[in-house]
């Protein structure tokens, strides 16, 4: 396991680089992974002005920033993502306004299909699913927790209806779409900031 994170590692871009990427695809009309087809080179375009909205207006409330900010241990948060995936161009964003706000944490993003052994290590529920955020203690190389690929509160209303109805229609992803835009990111702090918690409990007391 050590040896697959140290190698995806590797490949990690920084979110600056991650959004370049996104940008220049975009503007190619072409996307990452194995499928290049026109859905998902439509995809990431949206999720390019999705994420350029994102970074401009999300805000973090001043008791996160407090709680992010003092939090002690070194760790890299590395995400694996593809540019054609709606709920990466929501949650990245998030993770990297609240990286930004403590030096101590590292965020690296890599693209599952380039990284198949990493991603089969941290699958969902036997699903490749992304975003997948794995957090690494960098002093000693172990897994710390992991989140994703939606926020807390998306994954129920997509369990509920996955029981009720089977599959993930077009009308139910653009109702998530709408849930994320109206939650503006709140419901991955809060998330995040509570795994960060339960990892150094005096920086929530």
């Amino acid at each position: 396991m050590d040896s697959i994170i140290k190698n995806s590692l590797k490949n990690g871009l920084t979110y600056q680089a991650y959004r370049d990427l996104v940008k220049q695809l975009s503007e190619e009309n072409t996307t990452t992974g194995i499928e290049k087809t026109e859905a998902f080179a439509t995809y990431t375009k949206l999720n390019d002005r999705r994420m350029n909205r994102w970074d401009k207006t999300l805000k973090v409330s001043n008791k996160a920033q407090k709680q992010i900010s003092e939090f002690e241990t070194k760790m890299t948060w590395l995400v694996i993502a593809e540019s054609w995936c709606g709920d990466a161009a929501h949650v990245l964003p998030v993770l990297n306004k609240m990286a930004e706000l403590n030096h101590h944490i590292d965020l690296k993003i890599v693209l599952r299909d380039e990284n198949p052994e990493l991603m089969d290590a941290f699958l969902t529920n036997g699903s490749r699913s992304i975003p997948k955020l794995i957090i690494i203690d960098d002093e000693s190389g172990h897994v710390l927790n992991t989140y994703g690929p939606r926020p807390s509160e998306a994954t129920s209303l997509v369990n509920r209806y996955k029981v009720k109805y089977g599959v993930l229609t077009p009308e139910f992803k653009e109702d998530l779409q709408h849930w994320y835009n109206n939650d503006k990111g709140q419901n991955i702090i809060d998330d995040v900031t509570n795994i960060l918690c339960e990892l150094q409990p005096t920086v929530c007391q």
